[in-house]
């Protein structure tokens, strides 16, 4: 493992990176033979799909580069176990950590250490994150939301009664798609009735198949459901099919096609929606390169990946940048996104 500059000089570094006048980095600027460093990337949970799928990305920035890059995550979406994992590597004095928050305030404390030690801090799914030098969302969250809420309106012909679901009250990506997605239909889809408050179902595609179920009994003229977790879309799609459900309630939300391959072929999910895990692991790593051999990310940068050619920064936060990568897929185009 090679040590960065002291953490002083560090700050300094990277606050010139965040700057509006710093010109968009090269490819030539990612490897500039300083060594190699090395990486942690902290998910939600291990052994979720999604999160397999990120490892891909992560996997694949450690060959193209040499750097000593690796994922890892508790057994369960926790954000006690993430700042255990993170407090670990802290001790561990790893020169990056790039994380997907379960809670965002929950690990601001940890995350102010890492950074006082000296430890790039590098958040995905986390748009206000304060302990982070680069906060990168693959899109706008309430623009998503509202992306996903078109869909849900088209397909329940604009009228009748929804559900939401998220992962958490406190995942932050989660509850901004929602935020935008009940705007939008208070704005334009006056004939949608949402029947509850947003439902958790903590990343767990049981629990969100149990909780549909309870959600088909209570409300029987359910038209509507719009998921956030990945394993949301499939485990009420797999409730609406076994009910028999498919078209008379729709479901729509973010998944990959490995999780919701069959329910997209029954109709019992509509559409889902994403950004590839595996592109978003991939540039959180090549921004922590970048900070820690003190290149510059702005306006315009290239990450290197689909949807972060021109990352857009946030005017109001210059640690956040936004990406343009989510993809829509239904039944007719699943099969070109099969990973």
């Amino acid at each position: 493992m090679r040590r960065r500059l002291l953490s002083g000089l560090m700050t300094g570094l990277t606050a010139g990176c965040l700057g509006l006048s710093c010109s968009p980095a090269t490819n030539d600027e990612f490897t500039t033979g300083q060594g190699t460093f090395t990486i942690a990337t902290v998910v939600k949970l291990e052994g979720d799909a999604w999160f397999e799928r990120m490892r891909v990305g992560v996997e694949r920035f450690r060959e193209e580069t040499g750097h000593e890059s690796f994922q890892q995550g508790p057994p369960r979406a926790d954000a006690a176990l993430q700042i255990q994992l993170i407090e670990d590597l802290i001790a561990q004095r790893v020169d990056a950590i790039c994380v997907v928050p379960f809670s965002v305030e929950a690990l601001e404390p940890v995350l102010r250490k890492a950074r006082r030690m000296g430890i790039v801090v590098v958040s995905h799914e986390a748009s206000n994150q304060v302990n982070a030098d680069v906060v990168i969302e693959a899109f706008d969250n309430h623009v998503y939301g509202a992306h996903l809420m078109d869909h849900l309106a088209r397909y329940m012909g604009e009228e009748g009664e929804f559900a939401v679901f998220v992962g958490g009250l406190t995942s932050k990506s989660h509850n901004e798609w929602i935020d935008g997605a009940l705007a939008r239909q208070k704005d334009v889809y006056p004939g949608l009735e949402l029947v509850t408050e947003r439902i958790e179902d903590y990343d767990n595609q049981n629990l969100a198949y149990e909780k549909t179920k309870e959600l088909l009994t209570t409300y029987p003229n359910l038209r509507g459901i719009q998921g956030s977790a990945s394993t949301t879309a499939a485990g009420a799609g797999l409730a609406v099919e076994e009910k028999g459900l498919q078209g008379k309630v729709m479901v729509v939300g973010t998944g990959l096609v490995a999780q919701c391959h069959q329910f997209l072929q029954s109709d019992s999910v509509k559409l889902i929606s994403f950004w590839d895990p595996a592109d978003a692991g991939y540039v959180m790593n090549r921004i922590a390169v970048m900070l820690l051999e003190g290149a510059k990310l702005t306006d315009g940068t290239d990450l290197g990946a689909v949807g972060y050619e021109k990352i857009r920064q946030d005017p109001q936060k210059p640690n956040l940048f936004y990406g343009s990568a989510w993809v829509d897929v239904t039944k007719e185009n699943m099969d070109d996104f099969s990973f």
